[in-house]
């Protein structure tokens, strides 16, 4: 299929082939009759994205702070190809449009295959001849609405939450700074209302276009014109609300609206323009100001948006699904009319010189939309298209993956291209001899289509069945988010694959089970967890000069984990488990190897209040492992250091920039830049990869992998029952 997709770095427009999405449960693919570009936030993006470097980096001063704290924490090189990967990356365009539901997922039963949506969302209502779209983020079309005034659903929804937080009332005054696509809607909206209504915006026809729809009065903002209606509709009292619907790095909408609003008004933020308040405008009035975020309650919301938790109507009463419900039912009912908003209707074929016309200025409109193949006219809804072929799934045999020969290079398959897996992984096998990237398989399909381009797969596709059933891919890498693994790893093995997959290899200690069963029951025991700090060089070269230790040892390690983003999927704890259980392994695993063994018994402790843990990890010949796991460190301070004590020696390790061993006569020192940091990634996957490739056994033994994934889990059992377990209780 087609998508319009744009590279930030280079700031390139294309029209991509992209692998067909998955129809996951939760949700319905959608074929796209028409899809809407906001000529104000698109074109905003469009714009960024042919800055230069310095330009990006001073239009998002945030992401440069996390740019900061990304090479304090992982050194120069992994955050310059985490962040390169992201600029040279193809980013989709589009959040608002109208089409036919083709394939509903598990779960879904308020609309079938056939009938009309409207969907939301900057990563599921693209422009893009197929999206994939969860629950909340779509709205059935009510009879009789073309599908061309349906897609602007999500625009509409923008608008109608900013008017419902300006709270207006029948016979108010309200001021709509810039009369581009948000607020000519906003204007209906108010009107709609019993609202008066003046609009500013420098555009004349713009001013002209929202008095036809209903307007009272619209002028220049640098002109008396506005001044005056406002002084005359109000008996000079000023306005109930002013909405600023304009962009761009001015503060004078910010001005007016202090200027004209009367004492106690309400100035409600709807675009995204400069908010340099003046203190004394706002003060003296006392004047209400307020933000509208996006499409209303629930953007932003994983719960909501993602996984279909809807808000208790007597708690929430509009949504963004009823927003977006309500919005179609005013334009269904003629309270809103949307068709004198469209400039230009154009073929999807033609939708890069359709942007580059705006971006150019060729082209001014306040709406275009892209009308899709099949579309025979606007009026009309568009005839069912026909069914993507979802193959069944194809389950593998109980035999082991199959011998190889000696100079074949081994095949690889990786399900998932996220972040990890782009920055991390992808780069030290894409440049290895011996090794051919075959297949990328994600759930999204511009993801895979950026992997393909930037890292040489053979293959971009959404379907798992097709791969897991191909004889020659020799492995399959596991690099989704947490509560896929366990599942994806059975699956493989149950293909007769070999498999590395991410920590953690299960969440739950079902999931563990279930892993064990496919080995059981294929034969297959051919996985590897992405463990790696065990193949850093540092700490490989520490524990060499360390030695063999005759008594048991003492091993204290601090984890400096730090506070996670506000949406981060990792806070998902519902479905993706807690922060420990999902990559806590990996320190599990580094103490266990130091030490030489795999751990009896787990006690742990939590303080009230935040995410903090101390675990304590016990061994067969008496030796302890204490991890300290906290968010609530400083966050300059180096994310991992630890010292491992026995025979009279010390071994420390701080943060993979040094390592130290010390004997009592002697001490030994190896260090490395920060900007070289290796936490032992390109290592770990050479020693997986000649295992494959010689039929050798895997990097770490699997009784080792469960073992640690067993203690792991096992922290949530010591938690509840305030007392040490064992791990054979545990399990």
């Amino acid at each position: 299929m087609k998508q319009v997709v744009q590279n930030y770095k280079s700031g390139e427009l294309a029209l991509l082939d992209v692998p067909v999405p998955g129809c996951k449960p939760g949700g319905v693919l959608v074929r796209t009759a028409y899809s809407l570009i906001s000529t104000g936030t698109e074109l905003m993006k469009v714009s960024e994205a042919g800055m230069s470097m310095l330009g990006k980096a001073r239009s998002r001063p945030d992401q440069v702070a996390k740019v900061v704290q990304s090479v304090a924490t992982n050194g120069v090189p992994a955050t310059y190809r985490k962040v390169m990967g992201k600029l040279d990356s193809y980013t989709p365009l589009g959040y608002s449009l109208c089409g036919v539901v083709e394939q509903v997922g598990e779960g879904i039963d308020d609309v079938k295959a056939g009938d009309l949506v409207a969907c939301a969302g900057n990563e599921h209502a693209l422009h893009a001849e197929l999206n994939w779209v969860p629950r909340n983020l779509y709205a059935p079309v009510p009879d009789g609405l073309a599908p061309r005034d349906a897609a602007f659903g999500t625009v509409g929804s923008i608008a109608l939450q900013g008017v419902r937080q300006g709270e207006s009332r029948l016979g108010e005054t309200a001021l709509v700074i810039g009369l581009g696509l948000i607020g000519q809607l906003v204007v209906q909206l108010l009107v709609a209302s019993g609202v008066r209504v003046v609009g500013a915006d420098p555009d004349a026809e713009r001013c002209e276009l929202a008095e036809r729809l209903g307007a009272a009065a619209c002028g220049d903002p640098g002109s008396p014109a506005v001044e005056s209606a406002v002084a005359e509709l109000t008996d000079g009292h000023g306005v109930d609300q002013a909405y600023l619907a304009a962009g761009g790095g001015s503060n004078q909408p910010v001005e007016l609206a202090a200027r004209l609003c009367r004492d106690r008004g309400r100035v409600v933020d709807i675009g995204k323009c400069r908010l340099d308040l003046p203190w004394n405008a706002y003060y003296e009035k006392e004047l209400d100001v307020r933000f509208s975020r996006s499409y209303g309650p629930g953007r932003y919301d994983p719960e909501y948006e993602l996984e279909g938790r809807d808000y208790p109507i007597g708690y929430v009463r509009w949504t963004e699904r009823r927003n977006l419900a309500c919005f179609l039912d005013l334009v269904a009912r003629g309270r809103v009319d949307v068709a004198p908003l469209i400039t230009r209707t154009a073929d999807f074929d033609d939708a890069v010189d359709t942007y580059r016309s705006l971006q150019d200025g060729a082209l001014k409109a306040v709406a275009v939309l892209f009308r899709y193949p099949g579309q025979a006219s606007d009026a009309e809804a568009p005839a069912e298209a026909p069914a993507v072929t979802v193959p069944a799934v194809r389950r593998g045999g109980s035999a082991s993956a199959p011998a190889r020969a000696a100079r074949k290079p081994v095949r690889l398959a990786f399900v998932g291209a996220g972040n990890y897996a782009t920055s991390m992984l992808l780069p030290h096998l894409a440049r290895r001899e011996g090794v051919e990237l075959s297949t990328v398989v994600t759930t999204t399909a511009l993801s895979a289509a950026n992997a393909q381009r930037k890292f040489g797969f053979g293959e971009a596709t959404t379907d798992l069945d097709a791969v897991l059933g191909d004889a020659s891919v020799d492995a399959v890498f596991v690099v989704t988010r947490h509560s896929s693994h366990a599942e994806l790893t059975r699956r493989a093995l149950l293909a007769g694959k070999a498999v590395f997959v991410e920590k953690p290899l299960a969440l739950t200690e079902d999931e563990l089970t279930g892993v064990l069963a496919a080995v059981e029951e294929s034969g297959n025991d051919r996985v590897q967890v992405g463990f790696n700090r065990r193949f850093a060089p540092l700490l490989q070269e520490a524990r060499k000069r360390f030695g063999a230790r005759t008594g048991p040892a003492s091993l204290r390690y601090l984890v400096n984990a730090g506070r996670l983003d506000h949406g981060s999927w990792y806070l998902q704890q519902g479905t993706e488990g807690s922060r420990f259980a999902g990559e806590g392994g990996h320190f599990v695993d580094t103490a266990s190897w130091l030490l030489g063994a795999d751990p009896v018994s787990v006690y742990a402790l939590a303080p009230a209040g935040n995410e903090d843990l101390q675990v304590v990890l016990g061994y067969p010949d008496g030796s302890t492992a204490t991890l300290s796991y906290v968010t609530t460190g400083a966050a300059g301070f180096p994310k991992e250091t630890l010292d491992l004590v026995a025979d009279g020696k010390v071994l420390q390790l701080d943060d993979f920039v040094r390592s130290s061993v010390y004997d009592g006569r002697k001490r030994w020192v190896s260090s490395r830049l920060p900007k070289a940091r290796d936490k032992g990634q390109s290592a770990e996957l050479a020693a997986f990869v000649r295992a494959v490739r010689t039929g050798g056994p895997m990097p770490v033994p699997l009784e080792s992998l469960v073992a640690t994934t067993t203690a792991t889990l096992a922290v949530r059992t010591a938690l509840a029952a305030g007392a040490p377990v064992g791990l054979a209780e545990a399990r």
